[in-house]
């Protein structure tokens, strides 16, 4: 229990983490020029000009929001789990994207957001943050709506290669493009990068309550038939759409993939984690499901929910040791933007 008096079971409403005031982030940076292609960022207390030339950068994490692709819920939901994570050592870059009842947004251009925030914000929070991120590796994670697009974000290099999302590997997402300015708006001014960057790798997904067959959420009409919305209609009417679009055709992925999920979710069922990780295992990848007895569809975001240690617990595994946070005589101070 925590000190709002949450806990698994306890009786609290769980959606109160939708609207949890947490910390402003510590960066606002922008991956794009319209108005939602902005990304939060925040960072690890582990002050900057502390490390020493043996210590481990803090592995950033993207984490992308759920809400079912649509415009009601964005990025600020994710603040809580945000804190928590940057507090266990992480540097956690939340972006915005373009959702169904907003312009532009659903099919194509959800998927366009996210393909470019994934390429770009790696080498933008790096620069921003003066290297603090430069450990070559990084997560890509989300809930929900948002556990659909990291999984799918990881699976590109599946894509044909005439899509305009595909990626050369599993270990190519995160290429920088030549000349790109980090555009900060929290006060921190990064110079235009003279040249591409060697591309991060994506050291695994974290996908909690993931949508993560979007062929099984349309035939289950999941969150008032949502991916109906975001891709125009049913699979039979657009196959090409589900196939370019959905993970659970773009298997395997050849990434660690570790997915949490409630057997209490009454939004994303959990059969959906546990099909997608038997099926990836059956491809040959390393992907494991754990079901958490209890849990709901919104604690796995909770970090005062009990459900939060195997949250963490599935961040820290695909981490890259030695894990900051428990190094001997690691501690935190004040970082940047504090």
């Amino acid at each position: 229990m925590d000190s709002r008096g949450r806990a698994l079971g306890a009786g609290g409403d769980p959606r109160d983490v939708l609207s949890r005031s947490a910390r402003p982030p510590d960066l606002v940076l922008r991956y794009g020029e319209l108005a939602d292609q902005v990304a939060d960022v925040h960072l690890p207390p582990s002050a900057v000009g502390g490390r020493t030339a043996t210590s481990a950068e803090p592995m950033l994490a993207i984490f992308l929001h759920g809400g079912f692709w649509r415009a009601a819920f964005g990025k600020e939901h994710t603040a809580p789990l945000a804190e928590a994570l940057s507090a266990a050592g992480f540097a956690v870059c939340a972006p915005e994207y373009r959702r169904t009842g907003q312009a532009g947004g659903g099919w194509p251009g959800t998927m366009d957001d996210v393909a470019a925030a994934v390429d770009r914000l790696p080498g933008l929070v790096e620069q921003a943050t003066s290297g603090l991120t430069g450990c070559g590796r990084f997560l890509l994670a989300g809930h929900s709506a948002g556990g659909h697009l990291a999984l799918w974000a990881a699976s590109r290099h599946r894509l044909p290669p005439a899509s305009p999302w595909h990626a050369t590997g599993p270990t190519a997402v995160g290429e920088e493009v030549p000349g790109e300015e980090a555009s900060a708006e929290a006060g921190v001014v990064v110079p235009a990068s003279e040249g591409p960057a060697a591309a991060p790798a994506v050291a695994g997904v974290v996908a909690l309550a993931a949508v993560s067959d979007l062929a099984m959420c349309f035939e289950r009409a999941l969150g008032r038939q949502a991916v109906g919305d975001l891709l125009g209609g049913g699979p039979a009417r657009f196959p090409d759409r589900y196939a370019a679009a959905d993970p659970a055709k773009l298997l395997p992925v050849g990434i660690p993939v570790r997915m949490v999920h409630g057997d209490r979710d009454d939004t994303v069922p959990c059969d959906m984690s546990q099909a997608y990780a038997d099926r990836a295992r059956e491809m040959g990848d390393d992907a494991q499901c754990t079901i958490l007895p209890g849990a709901g569809h919104f604690d796995v975001i909770d970090p005062g929910s009990d459900a939060w240690h195997k949250v963490l617990g599935a961040f820290k595994s695909l981490a890259q040791p030695p894990w900051p946070g428990d190094r001997p005589g690691w501690q935190p101070g004040a970082g940047p933007g504090r």
